[in-house]
């Protein structure tokens, strides 16, 4: 070997060195991610937090609604016309608004019932990373997976993608729930971003996900070979969920975190057994936020009675949900399907006995310390919550086992320090 050679050997060595143990200039992307619009917030929150925690040094693109972050952690906003702001819904842009042609194509997209905020929110990515790329060592995209994402790679930087699940989960529930076929062509429509997702995720190296069966069923949906995943499970925060010493837990008392409307959560088949049980004793279902007005579940409750023996708390502070578990006798988890499952780690975390359904990934996280059931399964869902009501020392036990189990697998630290291993290896790859 020559000496220049030897030389360009020697500094290459180096160079990998330098980044394999140095901080890492890391760029999450999300095109939306408030925390209370989603998990998808939350896990920017919590994963720009941890990996900062750990040394790396993080900065955080977004559209609106824009994520709440510590202050430590820069925020680049990315302005849209931000149309589905439930304060002014799908209001009309100005003149001058539409006349920049992505607004107009986003006006229009939301206008015909499509959702087009990955990909144009991926355009304004685009621009932000051409003029900031020298910046980063890698960019981290929370499930946008639109063509402005394929732009970013072109441009020559290591590009790692999150997907939570395959949302052709959510679509084919909800084209199976509504009857007439203008509806169901509606929901088609809306999710019709998803063949954009598709061909994208094909075309990335690095795909993180949050759990085996997510892996399996996107791998399956996307026709994306199972090596491109890395599956790193999400973490519970436990400065927000934890056990609360000197509160009364109360007898008979169920409590679900999920009031979605869609017909993924399942909640329908939870109020219908909670009101089975009714017929037999006095028990009682939290809520914790509130249904859509006339939606599905407004319209279950007022068939069947059950404001009676329901509460909606509506969104309450993050500094309350540690409490109304504590109060509560068991934590319910009715999805049909879940790609990780926070709400049953969440319970876990605060010492409550958890029955969760065997959908998606919820037997990945909930393990031996709960009991699980078929989805969408009343009876099943009936016959576990009296039988636990019925046991006090089994849902002591079960209690104790969720708490430690959170404790050994599902911290944001553990997540942050293998996400880290996925970026190093995709800059790795990129040489």
């Amino acid at each position: 070997m020559s000496s220049m050679h030897a030389e360009q050997a020697h500094f290459t060595a180096g160079a990998r060195r330098r980044i394999k143990d140095r901080p890492l200039n890391v760029c999450l992307y999300t095109y939306r991610g408030k925390p209370t619009s989603g998990g998808q917030g939350v896990y920017i929150k919590r994963l720009s937090r941890a990996l900062k925690d750990i040394g790396h040094n993080v900065e955080v693109v977004s559209g609106p609604p824009y994520p709440i972050i510590d202050a430590d952690i820069p925020l680049h906003r990315l302005p849209s016309l931000d149309l589905y702001n439930p304060d002014d819904l799908f209001r009309v842009p100005s003149l001058k608004e539409l006349r920049s042609p992505l607004n107009m194509l986003e006006w229009l997209g939301v206008s015909s019932g499509g959702f087009p905020e990955p990909f144009t929110n991926s355009i304004r990515y685009y621009n932000f990373m051409r003029k900031n790329l020298h910046r980063y060592d890698v960019v981290h995209d929370n499930q946008c997976l639109a063509y402005g994402i394929l732009g970013i790679k072109a441009l020559g930087i290591p590009t790692v993608a999150t997907i939570h699940h395959p949302i052709t989960v959510d679509r084919d529930l909800e084209v199976a729930s509504v009857t007439p076929l203008w509806r169901k062509l509606k929901v088609r429509r809306w999710y019709s971003f998803l063949s954009m997702q598709g061909r994208v995720s094909r075309r990335l190296s690095h795909i993180i996900t949050v759990s085996e069966a997510s892996r399996h069923d996107i791998s399956s949906a996307f026709s994306i070979p199972a090596d491109r995943f890395r599956v790193v499970a999400n973490g519970i925060n436990t400065d927000i969920f934890h056990p609360v010493a000197g509160v009364k837990r109360h007898e008979n008392r169920i409590m679900v975190t999920n009031s979605a409307d869609t017909p993924l959560k399942g909640l329908r088949f939870l109020i219908e057994a909670v009101a089975a049980i009714r017929c037999e004793r006095d028990v009682h279902l939290t809520v914790i936020g509130a249904p859509k007005k006339d939606g599905d579940i407004d319209k279950l409750v007022k068939r069947l009675n059950a404001h009676h023996f329901i509460t909606f708390t509506g969104r309450i502070a993050d500094d309350e949900f540690a409490r109304y578990y504590a109060e509560t006798t068991l934590a319910v988890v009715p999805s049909l399907y879940e790609g990780f499952g926070l709400p049953a780690g969440e319970a876990m975390a605060c010492r409550v006995p958890v029955i969760s359904t065997t959908g998606g990934a919820l037997p990945e996280v909930v393990g031996d310390a709960g009991v699980l059931v078929p989805p969408a399964d009343t009876q099943a869902l009936k016959a576990a919550i009296v039988g636990l009501l019925d046991d006090p020392a089994r849902r002591a036990r079960l209690a104790d086992a969720g708490f430690e189990r959170v404790k050994r697998h599902f911290t944001w630290h553990n997540t942050a320090t293998q996400v880290a291993e996925v970026y190093r290896e995709a800059i790795d790859a990129h040489r």
